[in-house]
């Protein structure tokens, strides 16, 4: 049967077109001993919503985090009592596994619904997320979804989580073998960083979170580089002044990305806060997740950096200065998952795979950052992958150099 598309027309009626705009605001704290009675940061926080029933809130919090401060869950609750008339904890905080286990089980998302819907909370009630990155983007997937939407509160506890994870915009669990493949856009109604929780971190914790502060300074801000660079070994010495000044320009640097680079939820095809990310994310699954996220940044960042080396993009003299400034931090810059099966670009253990799950992920064309300068980033299309095997080849011989001296 053939249609006539013109005789069809007739019968439609015009589209109406819809525009809405959404303006999304939160603030970002910094604060040291959060929940000591004397420190009103998060009672105030709560009550800046200008409501004045005391407001439930649902406590969960990262079981490491316990681990290491055994007496954590005295305070909140002391806390709350304390303010009472601001905030009142619905039940007993929730305790969930601590790290990417916490993103890999879905049945913890599920026990959190249950939580939420026993404890009678609502869109005005809060939920109050205290841990590392994978606990927070666990929590936010599971205030996101409830009630189409709880008010959250991340303390975030790990460098990375206070630079990086905790303050944007982003929520989600592992499914399907791939990262994040399940989550929402969904800001939070704040962000609370207490410099006191990162004493406590052990010295993996400690430097994984400066991978992502190396990433944003390599894209968007020589200066930042350079004072990392210059600070290396304050870092390893863990200097708490200056780890503050890095979580805070870090946050800075990321905060103006989300709010200024007309693509906040990612609609588009390029992510450039995500340079070294699609063979981070690889690794992450190939090694079971042995390797800390900020781990495998740090190998995703020294991957990119020699493509662009090797591709022209970049001198030789910032390149040498990239991967000595992540091995003065202490990074291992190459494991085997690198080179495995890279011959059998459809074998899941091979890591090229991670540019199709990249560019999946958003849709559209594969759009990967690169570096023309430390600094200055580029977006491309495609890469040459007998490229990208002569910088893995590249990045083992300088873990050989660095091991033999």
């Amino acid at each position: 049967m053939v249609v006539d598309i013109k005789q069809k027309s007739r019968f439609n009626l015009q589209p109406i077109h819809q525009r809405v705009s959404v303006t999304f605001n939160y603030e970002v704290y910094f604060t040291h001993n959060l929940f000591e009675l004397k420190n009103p940061t998060l009672a105030q926080a709560i009550a800046a919503d200008g409501e004045t029933k005391p407001k439930k809130v649902l406590v969960v919090v990262d079981a490491g985090l316990l681990e290491l401060q055994p007496g954590l869950l005295g305070q909140v609750v002391a806390y709350t009592k304390f303010y009472a008339e601001i905030l009142a904890i619905a039940t007993e905080p929730m305790i969930i596994p601590g790290g990417e286990a916490a993103k890999n089980d879905r049945t913890l998302l599920e026990q959190i619904h249950q939580l939420i819907e026993t404890a009678g909370l609502c869109r005005h009630s809060y939920l109050l997320a205290i841990g590392g990155g994978a606990v927070l983007d666990l929590v936010g997937y599971a205030a996101a979804t409830a009630h189409r939407g709880i008010r959250l509160i991340r303390i975030p506890t790990t460098v990375l989580a206070q630079n990086d994870s905790g303050i944007g915009v982003k929520n989600g669990i592992n499914s399907f073998g791939k990262k994040n493949f399940l989550g929402t856009f969904a800001p939070p109604y704040a962000v609370i960083n207490d410099s006191a929780f990162l004493t406590t971190l052990d010295d993996r914790d400690w430097r994984s979170g400066i991978a992502e502060a190396i990433k944003v300074a390599l894209i968007k801000d020589a200066k930042f580089f350079d004072f990392i660079e210059s600070h290396s070994a304050a870092l390893v010495r863990r200097d708490m002044d200056t780890m503050q000044q890095i979580i805070y320009r870090c946050a800075q640097l990321h905060l103006e990305h989300i709010a200024n680079s007309g693509d906040a939820f990612e609609m588009g095809s390029s992510r450039p806060l995500d340079f070294g990310h699609w063979a981070a994310h690889k690794l992450e699954h190939l090694t079971n997740y042995s390797l800390r996220h900020g781990e495998a940044v740090a190998i995703g960042i020294a991957l990119d950096s020699t493509y662009s080396y090797l591709a022209g993009l970049l001198d030789f003299s910032e390149w040498q200065r990239i991967l000595n400034t992540l091995s003065a931090l202490g990074f291992t810059l190459y494991v085997p998952e690198l080179a495995d099966k890279l011959s059998q670009l459809e074998h899941p253990h091979c890591l090229f795979r991670g540019l199709t799950e990249f560019r999946e992920h958003l849709g559209g064309e594969l759009t990967l950052t690169l570096l023309q300068g430390i600094g200055k980033r580029i977006e491309v299309h495609e890469v040459d992958l007998l490229l990208y095997k002569q910088a893995i080849s590249l990045l083992r011989e300088f873990r050989i150099i660095a091991i033999c001296s």
